[in-house]
């Protein structure tokens, strides 16, 4: 009898250790199968956005909430960021799983050229483009009509490391101007905000969506300008960067005297290739579906297009992201 106990306990034993080590093998947060855009478990995502009165952080805020409220088996944290360049940084110090960075700099990192001039950093994927960045030059003084009039005033070029100094240098260069030409500053978009109230700067550059906080919050306590380029310098630009796409701001964005015309880049998230497909799958539709909910969260939810958000074609799509693509009839080069 003693011998028959202790072999039914070997077995209950052996059973109790066999469900712990399925309950172990289901932990890994970003291992698991979700085929159907819900997910048993949890997979945590951390999110690099941008500045805190940028358009990056807002949209990005809105996005995490809503896949992480949502029944996606993600969690997804929103985290400040200091702009693209930093942000793709992240990504490869493992500091983020998945960040916003603007469609011409993340071309420059998987090519090695520009901010990533040989350090070219390829482990990366596209998750969407979902909206245009207007490079959107701001002034209180209504003197500055033209880029040419930036010449030997006191610009703020965007913070250090992020890809707003390579646009300024590409719009002053069609004009044929350098930095030497201007007396530049390296400031986030709070700051340049903070710089053009205090009379401490002329002008500064700020690439964002439209319209964007730092430029709103200014228009509170003065009258702020947009500079507007002309066709002529704009061609001259698209001809020598294709990475940028003629936009107008229209003038009720921040009720203007009339619209505006400047050029934009790709606002895109990307993804690490080392974060599973289920997770990307699934944040990714997590996008599309609270485009609706969403809308009056956030304006740029209204400009989320699905063919342009498969459109990128200078880097590969994460295998999630294309998985989600294909189910809406739309074939993206992918890892």
């Amino acid at each position: 009898m003693k011998k028959k106990f202790q072999a039914l306990a070997a077995v209950a034993l052996v059973g109790v250790m066999a469900l712990g080590l399925a309950a172990c093998g289901s932990s890994d947060s970003n291992s698991g199968s979700s085929n159907s855009g819900t997910a048993a478990q949890s997979s945590s995502l951390r999110f690099m956005t941008g500045g805190e009165s940028g358009t990056y952080y807002a949209y990005g805020s809105v996005l995490a909430q809503y896949a992480t409220n949502g029944d996606y088996g993600i969690d997804v944290t929103a985290l400040s960021g200091n702009g693209s360049q930093a942000n793709v940084q992240a990504l490869e110090d493992g500091d983020a799983d998945i960040v916003f960075c603007q469609s011409d700099v993340l071309a420059y990192a998987y090519e090695g050229t520009n901010l990533f001039e040989g350090a070219a950093y390829e482990d990366f994927s596209i998750v969407a483009d979902l909206y245009q960045e207007q490079v959107q030059i701001v002034t209180c003084d209504p003197s500055i009509k033209t880029v040419a009039d930036l010449a030997g005033k006191t610009v703020s070029v965007g913070a250090a490391g992020s890809g707003v100094y390579f646009n300024a240098v590409d719009v002053l260069s069609a004009y044929d101007l350098t930095l030497d030409d201007i007396d530049p500053v390296y400031q986030s978009f709070g700051d340049s905000a903070d710089s053009l109230k205090d009379n401490k700067i002329d002008a500064a550059f700020i690439v964002a969506g439209a319209p964007t906080t730092a430029i709103t919050d200014l228009s509170t306590t003065k009258t702020a300008y947009l500079v507007s380029m002309d066709d002529e310098h704009v061609a001259k630009l698209l001809e020598a960067s294709p990475y940028y796409a003629k936009a107008v701001i229209s003038a009720d964005t921040y009720g203007l005297e009339s619209d505006v015309t400047t050029v934009s880049v790709g606002a895109v998230i990307i993804a690490n290739d080392s974060v599973s497909e289920d997770a990307i799958y699934n944040f990714t539709k997590s996008i599309f579906d609270g485009a609706e909910d969403n809308a009056a969260a956030h304006a740029k939810y209204n400009e989320l297009v699905l063919d342009d958000a498969a459109a990128i074609a200078t880097v590969p799509y994460h295998a999630g992201a294309a998985k989600y693509y294909a189910e809406q009839g739309i074939t993206v080069d992918a890892k």
